[in-house]
């Protein structure tokens, strides 16, 4: 496949950057690092580039960053798609330099829109939250271990104790993050407004879905995971399923939908009216759980607060 020239593909790891660049044609490594990065970009700045590379967590921010304030086009892709295209496309073998080039061919025939420019508050809570994640799937274990394990009771007790103060210890520093940012605290407001949506939910998609309020029903659902998907061939008739999405979304939402089913609010009474269709609790709660997501991404998107 002929690529050409003004698509860039990157592959990223945590010490170097192949680089495949359809105007010269070859795969160059460079060290990920902002000295490296910046001679990279400074061949770009007056070319029209678009860049395409794999999301690969805090790898990649240093890239981010510079091509954002570059003002270089880029996109970040889903790797489990990247594969499948690299499938489809005829990319069998696996190495840095062949995904590099793969990128740059997925760049040239999918053309995937541009990401914003990156925001620093919320690359911040989205740290401090992940960390928060951590300590609380810690106590979990810590918990379940205290259980069976009589003779270390003292000292699990005074782990999970530590664990307890550094729980709340990120829960402060997430609010307070969240109070000093007025965009943030405007949306937190907007999405507290409705039943079943707390704190903790509220910072998780204020750090985790940056998207809503600016994408469709249908899009922010699927970046949930939250929307089912047929599975139907000839006469067949499969069962509609989720899958995908950003799993930690999923579990705050579907969390809030058992919050909220327990209210006297119109989501508790979908959820009833779904049970007695005959729906499994699970499928009533996803269904819920979008429902929820859905009435969210509404609010933010006209900044109006929820009314029952």
């Amino acid at each position: 496949m002929k690529i050409h020239p003004g698509f860039v593909g990157i592959d990223i790891s945590k010490d170097f950057l192949d680089v495949y660049d359809g105007s010269v044609g070859a795969v160059r490594r460079v060290d990920n690092g902002p000295e490296a990065i910046e001679g990279l970009l400074a061949g770009w700045s007056s070319s029209d580039v678009f860049v395409l590379f794999e999301a690969t967590g805090r790898y990649d921010k240093a890239l981010r960053h510079a091509l954002g304030a570059a003002g270089i086009a880029f996109a970040r892709v889903n790797p489990a798609r990247a594969r499948d295209f690299a499938r489809a496309a005829g990319f069998l073998a696996k190495t840095d330099a062949i995904d590099a080039r793969m990128l740059a061919a997925m760049a040239q025939c999918l053309r995937p829109g541009a990401d914003g420019m990156a925001d620093p508050a919320r690359e911040q809570l989205a740290e401090l939250h992940k960390r928060r994640d951590q300590l609380v799937a810690f106590r979990k274990q810590e918990r379940t271990r205290l259980k069976g394990a009589k003779d270390l009771a003292a000292s699990l007790s005074a782990h999970i104790a530590w664990l307890d103060a550094e729980v709340r210890n990120f829960d402060r520093q997430i609010a307070t993050l969240i109070a000093q940012q007025q965009a943030l605290h405007n949306a937190r407001r907007l999405m507290q407004s409705v039943p079943g949506i707390g704190p903790v939910c509220s910072a998780t998609l204020l750090a985790l879905m940056p998207e809503l309020g600016s994408r469709s029903p249908k899009t922010i659902a699927a970046l949930a995971g939250l929307a089912p998907f047929n599975t139907d061939s000839g006469k067949f008739r499969g069962t509609r399923r989720i899958h995908g999405g950003r799993r930690r979304v999923r579990e705050a939402l579907y969390m809030a939908a058992v919050s909220v089913t327990r209210t006297r609010s119109r989501f508790a009474q979908t959820y009833q009216a779904l049970r007695k269709a005959g729906k499994p609790a699970k499928v009533a709660l996803i269904a819920v759980a979008r429902k929820l997501l859905l009435t969210l991404n509404a609010i933010i998107r006209e900044q109006q607060p929820f009314r029952a």
